[in-house]
């Protein structure tokens, strides 16, 4: 409901995060809300919000323990921001933060709220490890017994195998395949060759190790537990080193797909705070960007018709008419890199005429894009990628990259993710 006489532009003020880590290393003690409360404090020393009540503040997990039923909630308490300020939780897989974005900005375009922090944060190093549900079955007929006899009868019948722990699915449950082998099957129908997606890599590492040297990233990381920059950039790789890894998802001699060109298991959390224009104003708090417009889509990857990962050129297609724009009316693109590979297939569809007229209902191909304003300050297979804290940090370096360029008016945002879903924005300068 609107709330007001007019929708509001949606001003971000900049992004807060803590480094992000390779998994089991740095942050292999800490748990989701351990990161996220972190993150959530330095939002807040950053933006001089102690003590101050958000609207809202929105963030996801992609994997959670049963006891982060409310994480988001438990995080905001520990931040330092007035205790008033509400917590939800929401999950789209990789892009919940950057729809932790969109609906926070929906909130404040229509008057709801005037500020909000949105966020994600995920760690591989701490899964919740349960077991099987006849384990379960098995406690729970013992907890419903009235007698001692009742309750001690299910136990009868525990065997060795009731103690096998069951991690969390690494596959998509509607086709068995992890995601890694479903981008093997997207670029062989796309002819993506392993240079192409080392080249890509590698271009990630060195747009990443530069904005590092340059101290791009000072004032959006903030120290975690003595790490203080993202600890899988690598500056010193290269072609010929790519070229060395073997193939992680298809073993068959055909697969292009290594621990080179995609993005590392990584713990991490980010957040980004988004506010009305009068809201920013009065805390003297500089607008780095607007958020304008927003997408989300699906792709019928269970029938094994569409790839897994192509719901992005869907949701831009569909946003650039919602816009009134071409994919080239951009200065900068941010396509997260689940892989390379990814990447590149994306861009091979929006460049194909059959693709664009057959399957996005186009007349014509969305084209191509300037790849040197792709990614500018380093992508996802180089910094790294906790599930739902990418779009964050995605909609922070943008926003900032978007500030520091005066000849800058627009960038794209496009992030794939789980399920066959993909998530898209528009920031304006």
């Amino acid at each position: 409901m609107l709330v007001g006489s007019a929708v509001r532009r949606v001003a971000i003020l900049g992004g807060t995060r803590i480094p992000f880590a390779r998994s089991n290393g740095a942050y292999a003690h800490l748990s989701n809300q351990d990161m996220l409360t972190a993150t959530f404090r330095g939002a807040v020393e950053r933006f001089g919000l102690a003590g101050q009540r958000l609207g809202d503040v929105i963030a996801g997990a992609v994997i959670k323990h049963s006891k982060d039923y409310n994480l988001v909630r438990e995080c905001v308490l520990g931040s330092g921001l007035d205790p008033h300020t509400p917590g939800l939780d929401i999950q789209r897989a990789c892009g919940s933060s950057l729809e932790a974005a969109i609906l926070l900005g929906n909130k404040i375009a229509l008057g709801q709220i005037d500020a909000g922090l949105a966020a994600g944060v995920d760690t591989v190093s701490d899964p919740p490890i349960s077991y099987p549900q006849s384990y379960q079955q098995l406690l729970l007929a013992s907890a419903r017994g009235r007698t001692f006899g009742q309750r001690l009868a299910p136990w009868f019948s525990l065997r060795p195998r009731h103690f096998r722990p069951v991690l969390p699915g690494i596959v998509e449950p509607r086709t068995g395949l992890s995601m890694g082998q479903s981008t093997e099957l997207m670029v062989k129908t796309w002819k993506i060759s392993r240079t192409a997606q080392d080249e890509l890599a590698l271009e990630s590492h060195r747009h990443a190790a530069s904005a590092w040297s340059e101290g791009f990233y000072d004032d959006l990381v903030i120290e975690h537990l003595g790490l203080k920059s993202d600890n899988n950039v690598r500056a010193d790789t290269s072609l010929e080193r790519l070229a060395k890894l073997r193939p992680t998802f298809d073993l068959s001699g055909g697969g292009s797909l290594t621990a080179g060109n995609s993005t590392p298991l990584t713990d991490g959390a980010a957040s980004v705070l988004l506010a009305s224009e009068d809201w920013a104003a009065e805390r003297k708090l500089p607008v780095l960007a607007y958020l304008r417009y927003g997408k989300a889509w699906a792709v019928d990857f269970a029938s094994g018709k569409e790839g897994l990962l192509m719901a992005p050129t869907y949701a831009v297609a569909a946003m650039l008419q919602d816009a009134g724009l071409k994919l080239q009316d951009f200065d900068y693109y941010e396509i997260h890199e689940a892989f390379a590979a990814q990447v590149l297939c994306t861009l091979a569809a929006w460049e194909s005429a059959e693709y664009c007229r057959e399957v996005l209902g186009e007349k014509a191909p969305l084209g191509t894009i300037d790849r040197s304003r792709l990614n500018v300050k380093g992508g996802s297979v180089a910094v790294g990628h906790p599930f739902a804290a990418t779009g964050a940090r995605i909609v922070a370096t943008l926003a900032k990259v978007l500030a520091n360029d005066n000849n800058a008016k627009r960038g794209l945002i496009s992030v794939c993710t789980a399920g066959g879903m993909g998530v898209t924005a528009i920031l304006e300068r």
